[in-house]
Order: C-alpha cells, then structure tokens, then sequence
C-alpha cells in the first residue's frame, strides 16, 4: 500500500489541516503497518507553478515527472486542504496542475472527457474558519466543491472529507470542530482501503 500525504496550509504548527492529515495518516499507518508512505509539504517546499512550455519538443521536467508519479503510485491521497479565501491554496493548486496532465489522469474522447486515475482513495482534510457546508455562506465553498470536481474529472470517485470548519468562530467551537473531524478519521480510515 502506498500513501501519499500532502499538506498545503502554510500556518505550520498551528494549522488545523495539517493536524487533520497527521492523524489520518496516523491510523492508516495503525491498520496498514507496512504502508509506504510519501510525504509533500507544499507550503514548505512550494512547487513551482506550471506555465505552458512553447517549445513542444522540450521534455517534461523531472520535478513535474516525480509529482505525477508520486500521486500515480498512490493507493491513497491524504489531501490537507485548508480554505484560503473561499477556495483551495495556491500551494494546492500548483500541485494539481502538475498532475493534471491529459493522457496520464485524463483524456478526451467523442463521448467527452474520461478520467484515468480511477482506483484511488483521496481523504481531503479540510479545513474553514467559517461554516460553509451549509446555510447562507455555502455558496461560497469553491475549496471542497473544488476539489470534488476535479477528483471526479480525472477519475478518482472513492473520495471522503474529514472537515473541521468555524475554527475561526472562538475557541468552544475549534474544539468542538476538531473532535467531529477527529471522530470522522477513526471511522474512515477503519473501512478496507
């Protein structure tokens, strides 16, 4: 079993995200002992962004190679994705355009697009200071939304979201938060993978 855990929050220690994909990673590594696991920091070690290369014959590079197989050779993606102003970060977005790449997660055929990718496991770790999987604000959620479209686009349907949101609401409803979330890890990453 391979692993791949990303984290993308750049508050470091105090990130709620990033203490959501150590504990999930933590219990996969419980039922899954022998699991490989591959570790990104995306904020820590940003990935440059992708600009389109004129020159078609010009490789690929072998930093765009490695995080397309990196996420390839995954059997499960631990996403940490926290919402920066409604959406995903750039760190994270960086990332998902280095693996978006036609022919290896996605193609188009004459019955539209068809997704490559199928057969993994992605659990987002996400993370709002605000409420936005329901009532008026939830027209607002461009990261969780988001990152289900594109999942969906090249593939991938076997997806769960550990969600701790109104972190920013006071310090009553953080803890309130990260013990939902908490709870959520113990159940989903119990389930065969």
């Amino acid at each position: 079993m391979n692993i791949l855990h990303l984290d993308a929050s750049a508050l470091g220690a105090n990130s709620v995200s990033r203490q959501l994909t150590a504990d999930i990673v933590a219990s996969l590594r419980d039922t899954h002992p022998d699991a490989n696991i591959v570790y990104r920091d995306l904020a820590a070690d940003p990935i440059p962004h992708w600009q389109p290369v004129v020159d078609v014959s010009r490789e690929p590079s072998s930093l765009g190679e490695e995080i397309l197989d990196e996420f390839l050779d995954a059997d499960i993606v631990v996403m940490g994705a926290p919402m920066y102003n409604f959406g995903i970060t750039t760190q994270l977005k960086a990332w998902i355009d280095r693996i978006a790449v036609p022919g290896k997660v996605f193609r188009y055929t004459e019955n539209g697009p068809e997704g490559l990718a199928g057969g993994k496991r992605v659990i987002i770790a996400s993370s709002r200071g605000g409420i936005y999987s329901e009532g008026p604000a939830a027209a607002m959620d461009f990261q969780e939304n988001y990152l289900r479209g594109f999942l969906g686009f090249i593939g991938i349907t076997d997806i769960d979201i550990v969600r701790a949101e109104g972190i920013a609401m006071g310090p009553e409803q953080k803890q309130k938060a990260l013990e939902q979330a908490r709870n959520t890890i113990h159940g989903l990453t119990r389930r065969a993978a």
